[in-house]
């Protein structure tokens, strides 16, 4: 990790959030507005977009390929456009960092390129499973190799051509989906991907957005490769997973009233408003509107008592990346809180499920981890010393919890805040959260 251990946030505790604050661009949006941007023909213009460090590195591996990119300045990019067959190859492996979504996207969007290139990322990223993807790329023709574990580093080579492929994913993954509907651009004939429960379609709305027919029936979306993108502009909405734990925050702390501006409510993603909403938040969607095939909304969200729930299953893969602000909320409600069908949550930047389950132990609350998911007991949150293990969620969970803790809370590790949420400690100082960076 770069300068990860490096930065420890400090946190007094009590206060309330009051304001307004729109959060950083979606990152999965931000990082598929540069893929297609990169492959359209013509000048794409983004704004809003993150500069965060995975949608940096997405950024930097289009141009070590030779797309030319201005920016990113204060949220706009300009990406022109080299068509469908006009990438080149790299000098050196693409580096991308902490970005699993940058991995697994590439991975099928470089499976029918006519070079090699190697894809390599951070002690975490190498860590992460890519079978996932590079077992159904083989079913099309691609030519990948991992390391014995099914892991980075990933040689992509080139071959003759790759084949459309009717695949039913075994367990509900976007960045699956994605990877190979990517793949399928460069596939001969129709590629399905079947999903067994809804997640993110924000590569669907954005292919047609770029002008590429995309069909979907029920839980199974089709596209047929050799077509063409069109460049447009893109307003990239605020990332719901950086909002999320402002919408816990607002809810958990006694007099909190507070707006997040022009966030992506995109249905496959508006898990945790509903979860919360089941809980009892006061959780008003104000001024909905639509931008560039996406929806948006202002949120405004008042501190209200939470109760513990079951969280419904249907809920969990609309929801996978908040379970780390979530849990904070169960940890504050009155009862009990039961989540299951998230094994997805052990295998993502640490095991989330753990990490959170050994974290609120460390404050005081009855928490116990189960095989896919928790058990969580509200009660009275206490001091501690929290390990984030270099997991941005999870740091920024538990910077919240400190309004309702009774004694100061310090959280390791935290310099991978910057992956999603750059200036995160400022934005939550400047709302009311008793929150310092100590380097």
């Amino acid at each position: 990790m770069s300068q990860s251990s490096s930065i420890e946030f400090r946190l007094q505790p009590g206060g309330s959030l009051q304001g307004r604050l729109r959060v950083p661009g979606d990152k999965s949006i931000s990082h598929r507005a540069i893929m297609l941007g990169s492959l359209a023909e013509g000048t794409t213009e983004i704004s809003g977009f993150l500069e965060g460090e995975d949608s940096l590195a997405t950024l930097n591996a289009f141009r070590q390929m030779g797309v030319e990119i201005e920016g990113p300045q204060q949220g706009r990019v300009r990406i022109q456009g080299v068509g469908m067959n006009g990438l080149c190859a790299p000098d050196g492996p693409l580096d991308l960092g902490n970005s699993g979504t940058s991995m697994r996207l590439l991975s099928g969007l470089l499976a029918g390129q006519g070079f090699e290139v190697t894809l390599i990322g951070d002690d975490s990223l190498s860590k992460r499973p890519m079978r996932r993807v590079t077992e159904p790329l083989a079913q099309m023709g691609a030519e990948i190799n991992s390391t014995p574990k099914g892991t980075a580093p990933l040689v992509i080579r080139p071959v003759d051509g790759l084949r459309g492929l009717d695949y039913a994913l075994p367990v509900a993954s976007a960045q699956v989906k994605s990877c190979l509907l990517l793949a399928g651009l460069y596939a001969d004939g129709e590629t399905c991907v079947t999903e067994p429960a809804p997640t993110r379609d924000h590569t669907e709305r954005m292919l047609r957005g770029f002008g590429y027919e995309v069909r979907q029936q029920g839980q199974r979306v089709c596209l047929s490769g050799g077509g063409r993108l069109s460049a447009c502009s893109i307003d990239v909405p605020a990332d719901i997973s950086s909002a999320a734990f402002f919408l816990v925050g607002a809810s958990i702390a006694p007099g909190s009233d507070l707006t997040l501006e022009h966030v992506g409510i995109n249905p496959t993603r508006d898990g945790v408003i509903n979860i919360l909403r089941l809980m009892g938040a006061d959780i008003q969607v104000l001024n909905p509107r639509d931008v560039g095939g996406e929806p948006v909304a202002d949120l405004r969200v008042r501190a209200a008592p939470l109760k513990g729930i079951r969280i419904p299953e249907d809920q969990v893969p609309l929801a996978i990346d908040e379970f780390p602000a979530l849990f904070i909320a169960a940890a504050c409600a009155e009862g009990e809180t039961l989540l299951t069908g998230a094994e997805e949550l052990r295998v993502k930047e640490s095991d989330r499920i753990q990490v959170m389950a050994d974290g609120l132990q460390t404050l005081g609350i009855d928490a116990k981890p189960t095989a896919d998911g928790m058990r969580i007991r509200g009660g009275q949150l206490g001091a501690g010393a929290i390990q984030s293990h270099g997991d941005h969620r999870i740091a920024m969970a538990f910077a919240l919890a400190a309004l309702r803790a009774n004694g100061e809370i310090r959280i390791a590790d935290c310099a991978n805040v910057n992956t999603s949420f750059p200036g995160f400690a400022q934005a939550a100082a400047g709302l009311g959260l008793q929150i310092v960076e100590v380097r």
